[in-house]
């Protein structure tokens, strides 16, 4: 199956009711009136796209209907079209850091997929023939730990792990002087899960870091936030906080096939300037998608 193919059948709900409350408020009036352009603000927030990206495709529906009229009107085009430009600036490859090991920490709050997301990169570098290792730092849950054991043998990745309720800063270091011993060219590090309200956990996580960049100046390269996608608005409160505790280097929007709050996606990159790197669209080693703003944007609005 096709990355395009994955994209639409992920964005189904969202595409699904995107384009019913779109054709509805079409095919109602076929003038584009003041009551007409607020429902159609209403159904684009709906989609958690926010206010920013709403008010871009209001703007740019109201003025093509000023320029040439009601006839040919494309809704769906120009919306599809501003998406694909509020996203483009998005750089979606995962850094490499010149000549040595590039150290990649997966955070976010407990429930939205770090430990599977984890794997799914692994799987990705691997899949390109690039040695790689993951780190078992979620010691709060010894069920963590254990999930990416089973990843690891399923992908024949080596897991560096401490036991349940160890250090996790210390598991990190071990983890970056194996990773460096071993000549990998990734070392995924698997955090636990943290309310992105609660200041103690968010200085763990800046410690962690901190002995990462001890160990290997410059590390981690690479701070990706995963994103649980049928969460909605909360995810861009979420993604708000992490970036101040520790800035972040992109996004994963994990569960995109089982919502329709998919507009997220737009929101959170609008506000934040943080690109999305990966989107989830299923269970698979191999549902971890590469994301693409053209893509994304075909996919919420065409037919």
């Amino acid at each position: 199956m096709g990355f395009f193919t994955k994209f639409k059948e992920g964005l189904q709900k969202t595409h699904n009711q995107l384009t019913h409350e779109i054709k509805r408020i079409i095919t109602r009036s076929p003038r584009l009136n003041e009551a007409s352009l607020e429902e159609l603000e209403m159904a684009l927030i709906g989609a958690d796209l926010g206010m920013p990206a709403t008010r871009q495709i209001v703007g740019a529906v109201k003025q093509a209907y000023e320029t040439q009229g009601g006839s040919g009107l494309d809704i769906f085009g120009i919306a599809q079209k501003e998406v694909a430009s509020a996203l483009s600036a998005n750089d979606a490859g995962l850094r490499r850091a010149e000549g040595s090991l590039t150290v990649v920490s997966i955070v976010g709050v407990n429930g939205t997929g770090k430990t599977t997301t984890a794997a799914k990169l692994a799987h990705l570098v691997q899949s390109q023939g690039l040695p790689v290792l993951l780190a078992a730092c979620d010691t709060f849950r010894a069920a963590a730990i254990e999930q990416l054991k089973i990843w690891g043998q399923r992908l024949k990745v080596d897991v560096i792990a401490g036991a349940y309720g160890a250090d996790a800063a210390s598991v990190a270091h071990d983890a970056v002087v194996a990773a460096q011993s071993r000549k990998a060219a990734y070392l995924f590090v698997d955090t636990a899960g943290r309310l992105h309200t609660k200041q103690n956990l968010m200085q763990e996580l800046q410690k962690l870091h901190r002995v990462i960049g001890k160990q290997l100046p410059g590390a981690p390269h690479e701070v990706l936030l995963v994103l649980d996608a049928t969460t909605g608005m909360n995810a861009l409160t979420q993604a708000r906080e992490f970036n101040k505790a520790v800035p972040l280097t992109g996004l994963i929007v994990t569960k995109l096939d089982g919502t329709s709050k998919g507009g997220m996606v737009v929101a959170i990159q609008k506000e934040l300037g943080v690109p999305i790197k990966f989107v989830g669209l299923g269970e698979q080693a191999d549902d971890l998608q590469p994301f693409e703003a053209n893509q994304f944007a075909e996919a919420l609005f065409a037919g």
